[in-house]
């Protein structure tokens, strides 16, 4: 029988801006396990003013630990009893909501995809209806909510030493993967005992690109079942929802982070079906669709997607 924890923010089990194979366990699970996860986002400066109200536990990390390396505060790491180098952890979206009624996004200079055309910065808070789940733009357009934790990783080799929660990497990390909503299922390599996966970067939605820096910034609730996988192996993050597999690349050259998801989603196809690479190869260039996950992150992204149907041949 499975067992469901809680895992809350607090100075006590969050890392802020990196990640690192020597960070110890807020959290110890077993396999098959659910946490129950709330999360925020955000320095003091990028606070808002009333109306609005800022979370008392985002108050607390504010007073008590400082950022290093990135501007992502994450929950975890969490311990994963079985995990091992080699194996895969399992990632079950099956929550995903918001916890605050505003969120914020971010242009900041020299950064996003426009730099030269916005070399100022700005800040905006932006309202949340918890209710009918739409943030309310100032200009008056209504965006329906989406919500995904930008940020899910295992951690990094212990050879990478501390490293920043911006770039994304084999182990995960800074994805921005839009497609990482409730429903979903994400899979990562693991690279330490425990697996240590560690989780944030709350996003009320997003597009694909994140092009001006930032998506809907914003707290999260969400839960996420942790289930160690013997009998997979992966290289880089994969995932799937209840209509798509998904396969990801990372780069700083969109043309080799492209590459990248194709090469990973050929081998996804050889795989499940059992075709050729040839035949893999032919299918993607008629069926599966590649997108631009985000263009901010030092390495881009690109993700393929490919309908379940499409890729077993099944209807």
């Amino acid at each position: 029988m499975s067992a469901t924890h809680s895992l809350t923010p607090s100075p006590k089990t969050v890392h802020w801006g990196y990640f690192d194979a020597a960070l110890p366990p807020v959290l110890r699970i077993a396999s098959g396990d659910r946490i129950k996860v709330e999360t925020v986002s955000g320095s003091a400066e990028q606070m808002p003013k009333a109306p609005f109200t800022v979370p008392e536990d985002l108050k607390q990390i504010h007073a008590a630990v400082k950022p290093m390396l990135g501007p992502h505060i994450l929950c975890g790491p969490v311990w994963v009893e079985g995990a091992e180098p080699g194996d895969t952890l399992q990632v079950d979206i099956e929550e995903m909501a918001p916890r605050e009624e505003w969120g914020y996004n971010l242009i900041a200079p020299l950064r996003g995809s426009l730099p030269e055309d916005f070399p100022e910065g700005r800040l905006i808070h932006i309202p949340i209806d918890l209710k009918r789940r739409v943030a309310t733009m100032s200009w008056g357009t209504e965006i329906p909510l989406r919500p995904f934790f930008g940020i899910m990783a295992t951690a990094p080799r212990p050879s990478y030493g501390k490293v920043t929660s911006i770039v994304p990497r084999e182990y995960g990390g800074n994805m921005d993967n839009k497609e990482l909503i409730a429903g979903t299922t994400l899979y990562l390599p693991v690279f330490n005992p425990g697996a240590l996966f560690s989780v944030g970067d709350g996003h009320g939605v997003q597009g694909d690109g994140e092009v001006c820096l930032s998506a809907l910034e914003t707290a999260l609730r969400g839960t996420l079942r942790l289930t160690v996988r013997k009998d997979m192996q992966l290289k880089f993050p994969r995932a799937e929802t209840p209509t798509h597999y998904i396969t990801m690349g990372m780069d700083e050259d969109l043309d080799d982070a492209a590459k990248q998801a194709l090469r990973e989603m050929i081998k996804l196809l050889q795989s499940i079906a059992g075709l050729s690479a040839s035949d893999a190869y032919t299918l993607c260039s008629l069926a599966c669709d590649l997108r631009v996950t985000q263009l901010v992150d030092g390495n881009k992204g690109v993700h393929a997607m490919i309908a379940k149907n499409m890729a077993t041949g099944k209807k």
